[in-house]
């Protein structure tokens, strides 16, 4: 038996902010404990989360100062996730590193944004793709509570759906 959800009600339950720069990102994040305080939300989404950060910061010369910067933004969610008994989502890009060994990279030779300070604030980390046809997969790559994994999935007009059972 499935739920439906109504939604109008779930779009008023939604609250939303652009950012124009990592500091406006970081002062968003900031002004969002109010809200979370309340208990009235229990989901935080940073979709896209090395976007602006990668775009502030250009080059090897200001890397440095960026991870400092995006470490005390990646604290913060930490903290807030901690003291607001929240789930902090964040999406991210991932960027062609040909000359990384597997170790460091896929073997399609892409790898995450942000480095080592986005992967070790990071609990559970999921990378999804594009299978065969109409297919997704999602592949855990890093969990402290699940083993390395894949399940494929397809998106239909009526939500996500196994692939067999389509």
């Amino acid at each position: 038996m499935s739920t439906l959800v109504d939604p109008d009600q779930a779009c008023e339950n939604i609250s939303y902010a652009r950012a124009q720069n990592s500091e406006m990102q970081s002062e968003l994040l900031e002004g969002l404990a109010a809200n979370f305080a309340t208990n009235e939300y229990r989901l935080l989404i940073i979709d896209s989360v090395m976007a602006l950060y990668r775009t502030d910061f250009v080059g090897r010369g200001e890397l440095s100062e960026r991870q400092q910067v995006l470490g005390t933004f990646l604290r913060r969610a930490t903290q807030m996730a901690e003291e607001f008994n929240l789930v902090v989502l964040m999406t991210n890009q991932v960027m062609s590193d040909p000359g990384a060994s597997a170790l460091f990279a896929g073997v399609d030779g892409r790898k995450p944004a942000g480095g080592h300070i986005l992967a070790h604030a990071s609990t559970t980390r999921l990378l999804l793709r594009k299978g065969r046809g109409e297919e997704r997969v999602a592949k855990i790559v890093d969990s402290p509570d699940c083993p390395e994994r894949e399940a494929t999935y397809i998106i239909t007009t009526g939500g996500i759906n196994d692939p067999d059972k389509a």
